[in-house]
């Protein structure tokens, strides 16, 4: 009810902003000649009438022209909430608008074409050979931060860890949870799928150049979700440790039965993230080929979401957005 509250907010200042680029007021010179996207409000229950003519040299996105958005599971809030301002919409009108194949396969999609824009976090390390393979190159920018954290069930006695005893862990030098300070029960590491965005932030963030162990099949998890279900769950017992971003365990609500660790001692908060005090961090990106337009739909959409009604929105969202 909050994030409603505060995304309604956000659209009535984004309201206000519109109303002031309609002929009768004075606008504010634009740094960049790129198109200025025109929104209106998202309403309850159906869209608004457009608010009036736009004025020339402004774009407006329609459900035609809307470009085909991929990216990461955990953006998909993000892309659903931008459509439904941009387009007056709810966001249950736009969901069809929003095809998300996970972190790196939406990489490769914008390569051969199968999509416009890329809202993710970052890829695996193999994407950007495959780029120089095929003379692939992209214009990418930062549009919030997020972190990687660890989750175990509520229950267990361990608070927080080190990163040289997650790496311990993922390398199979430490198997009990007695050495980290916790229960005599065996540890239990599950990992996501090497594509995955949050496994591309665990081999960047902790593992660095250590080898993760490699997991019993049925500890390798292809979902999110599936990973908070397998750590929730596992065994009725507290052996099990997972990891994912921050905005899904979070402010996703996700976290239900689990317990978020400690990292060196420092909770993953908004501020703790922002600051760049909690250790873990990755960001997150939109991308569009580096041939795009800037006239172009996606074009369009990759400057707003930088621009500070973009970040607004970030931020409304429950995202730590790079403008704060």
């Amino acid at each position: 009810m909050k994030k409603l509250k505060l995304l309604s907010l956000l659209l009535c200042v984004l309201l206000l902003c519109a109303c002031s680029l309609f002929p009768g007021s004075s606008p504010k010179p634009s740094a960049s000649p790129a198109p200025t996207p025109v929104w209106t409000p998202a309403p309850t229950l159906a869209p608004s009438p457009t608010l009036s003519t736009p004025a020339p040299g402004q774009f407006v996105f329609t459900r035609e022209n809307f470009p085909r958005m991929d990216g990461s599971t955990s953006l998909a809030p993000l892309a659903r909430a931008a459509a439904s301002v941009l387009l007056g919409e709810t966001t249950d009108q736009v969901a069809d608008l929003v095809n998300f194949n996970r972190t790196t396969q939406s990489y490769r999609n914008l390569m051969y074409g199968s999509c416009d824009i890329v809202i993710s976090g970052e890829p695996a390390e193999t994407i950007w050979g495959e780029f120089s393979q095929n003379s692939f190159e992209i214009d990418r920018a930062q549009i919030a931060t997020d972190a990687l954290v660890f989750v175990v069930n509520a229950n267990n006695p361990v608070n927080s860890l080190t990163v040289e005893q997650l790496q311990k862990i993922y390398t199979g030098e430490i198997t009990n949870w007695a050495e980290v300070g916790g229960d005599d029960v065996d540890i239990i590491p599950f990992q996501r799928n090497a594509e995955s965005g949050s496994q591309a932030a665990m081999q960047k963030e902790v593992m660095g150049d250590l080898t993760m162990m490699t997991p019993p099949a049925d500890y390798l998890i292809s979902e999110m979700q599936g990973l908070i279900e397998a750590v929730r769950n596992y065994d009725n017992s507290t052996g099990a440790i997972g990891y994912s971003v921050y905005y899904y365990v979070n402010d996703m609500k996700m976290a239900e039965g689990l317990k978020i660790l400690n990292v060196n001692g420092v909770e993953p908060t908004d501020a703790t993230i922002r600051s760049g005090e909690y250790p873990l961090l990755t960001n997150l990106y939109t991308a569009v080929a580096k041939t795009t337009p800037e006239d172009a739909p996606a074009r369009v959409l990759y400057n707003w979401l930088q621009s500070g009604e973009g970040q607004a929105l970030v931020s409304a969202m429950g995202y730590v957005s790079v403008k704060g």
